[in-house]
């Protein structure tokens, strides 16, 4: 069994692990948690009542969250025309050469945003990109003749979830350092969007529990029934 902290074992003594609790109760807790040395992300977690290995069942989707992540995204853009993409934020840019870095080794980004045209000359990375969940999709918004609004959105707090093969899926809402009302906010956001993205096929209860936790703290499971905002 994984040793726990100190840090770790002082959080559960500040509310019952047998028990669920209304969102504003769990982020009352979770801000009394002892500090950490940064700034910790708050995550959303939630075990989903659906089968993994039924295609038509398969949980993906967009969340945009109205006080964003928190956390500093890193935008690499491909595309011929670096210099705009560099002025609207993004951290790299360019085509050919991005392509062979990347060949190489090099995925020191965080979010990979491409222009129609360039999506073409990316096919040879797909293999490298796609299972890091870094490959530019339209769906996604990640590939944009407005590359400007694109990388926009995403360093406002907007990106791509996606269910794991254990029914799983955990969602960023914030930083502990958030007010409990943004928290709050995003975490609705991130759960209606989970909601909406509830395959046709899915006739049983779907979402089967959710926790709320931070980065070194506890999981706190959530009230289900209290889950409707």
């Amino acid at each position: 069994m994984k040793k726990r902290s100190k840090r770790y074992a002082k959080g559960l003594e500040k509310f019952d692990v047998s028990k669920t609790y209304a969102v504003d109760d769990a982020l009352r807790i979770l801000a009394e948690f002892p500090p950490a040395k940064f700034d910790e992300t708050v995550e959303l977690a939630m075990h989903l009542g659906v089968d993994p290995k039924q295609g038509d069942q398969m949980v993906r989707g967009i969340v945009r969250l109205p006080h964003g992540s928190g956390k500093t995204v890193r935008v690499l853009v491909f595309t011929t025309n670096q210099g705009d993409a560099l002025a609207a934020g993004a951290e790299y840019a360019g085509l050919e050469d991005l392509i062979a870095k990347i060949q190489d080794g090099w995925c020191e980004f965080d979010v990979a945003i491409a222009t129609t045209a360039a999506m073409r000359e990316i096919r040879p990375i797909a293999r490298i990109l796609g299972p890091r969940g870094l490959m530019p999709n339209p769906k996604a918004g990640t590939v944009s003749d407005d590359v400007s609004s694109a990388i926009r959105e995403v360093k406002a707090g907007r990106y791509e979830f996606k269910m794991d093969k254990t029914a799983n899926i955990a969602l960023i809402v914030g930083k502990k350092s958030f007010s409990a009302e943004k928290l709050r906010e995003n975490v609705h956001v991130a759960y209606e969007e989970v909601e909406r993205a509830c395959p046709e096929s899915v006739k049983s209860r779907y979402i089967l529990s959710a926790t709320l936790s931070s980065t070194m703290g506890p999981g706190i499971k959530l009230s289900m029934k209290q889950m409707q905002f």
